[in-house]
């Protein structure tokens, strides 16, 4: 009967893993059975963080935007709902960015939803 060797597709499997083990601090780099477990934990957080990272961002816009929202004397909720009201399409991220660095249309946008 002839024997199968496996060296080399096991090696090739092994070292595929270990390429994405780079920059991995201790054995966690170069051991096979470290490196597969630290790699399994690192893609599953990667994927839970990818989905975080949307929440993150939109909570921080939301803070931003309240901060220039009461300095014209106007809540979050408020401010949103006149928004809603007044058919004015833009999301969080762009009002944050203008709130931020163009004070001046963000208060011309605020004074059309006080109407």
């Amino acid at each position: 009967m002839v024997r199968v060797k496996r060296g080399k597709a096991a090696h090739k499997r092994r070292k595929r893993l270990l390429k994405h083990t780079r920059g991995f601090r201790w054995g966690r780099k170069s051991k096979y059975r470290a490196a597969k477990e630290a790699i399994l934990h690192a893609w599953k957080y990667s994927y839970r963080d990818r989905r975080t990272k949307k929440r993150d961002f939109r909570r921080l816009w939301q803070i931003q935007i309240n901060a220039a929202c009461r300095q014209h004397g106007l809540s979050y909720n408020r401010f949103i709902y006149g928004l809603k009201q007044k058919r004015i399409e833009l999301d969080r991220k762009i009002l944050a960015t203008i709130a931020r660095g163009y004070p001046k249309i963000f208060e011309k946008i605020v004074s059309i939803v006080k109407e």
